[in-house]
């Protein structure tokens, strides 16, 4: 067995290898090793295809590890008190809805958390304002029966980002800091709408006094 051959090994070893893990960076840094030594091997051996793949797989595999890297790096953050949605932009996908439109309806289907990105939206049922950098639709994905609890109209033109219910999911699953700025993110909204409620609650016995 001469070397080529023996680096053709290490290249497949290393490709089965990302097909095993969970984790996403050591996937990453695993494929991008495969990526070197595929191309080593194709360019020894003339399977130039082969060669090509790689070449482009092996920037791919390095731009998806940079994002991961600053997507953890965000949620540490995040766990000493930073509550930017930013680092989830390259996962999520723009849509925009028109002054007056609703987004979803309370009691509809939580298939998606939303990061509104301009404009100002407004929860109906408990008149909460939403502008530039807040997010909304967290808590339904994670309910028992993934129903909205609110319904979200927007106020003006707003550009919001989202991000599905599944890919979210997957992120969770794969990155534990993630799942940690998630359980923050919950705790908060659930604290926020407490305080509203008993706001709420106060009022009203003051009306009645």
């Amino acid at each position: 067995m001469d070397l080529i051959e023996i680096i053709g090994y290490i290249a497949a070893l290393l490709m089965f290898s990302t097909f095993y893990m969970k984790k996403m960076i050591p996937l990453r840094i695993a494929g991008m090793s495969s990526n070197v030594f595929f191309a080593i091997f194709a360019g020894f051996t003339g399977v130039w295809p082969l060669l090509i793949l790689h070449i482009c797989l092996f920037p791919l595999n390095f731009l998806r590890m940079i994002q991961m890297l600053k997507l953890v790096n965000k949620v540490k953050q995040a766990s000493k008190g930073d509550m930017s949605m930013e680092f989830l932009v390259p996962f999520m996908q723009k849509t925009n809805f028109k002054a007056g439109d609703v987004v979803f309806k309370a009691g509809d289907q939580a298939d998606k958390m939303y990061f509104v990105r301009e404009g100002e939206a407004r929860l109906v049922e408990l008149d909460v304002k939403l502008g530039p950098g807040e997010v909304i639709g967290e808590m339904g994905i994670f309910a028992g029966d993934n129903e909205r609890m609110a319904t979200l109209e927007c106020v003006t033109d707003t550009e919001f980002l989202c991000i599905g219910d599944k890919a979210m999911l997957q992120l969770y699953y794969q990155n534990p800091e993630f799942g940690f700025y998630l359980v923050q993110l919950i705790i908060k909204r659930f604290k926020s709408n407490m305080r509203m409620g008993a706001l709420s609650k106060a009022v009203i016995n003051g009306e009645r006094a």
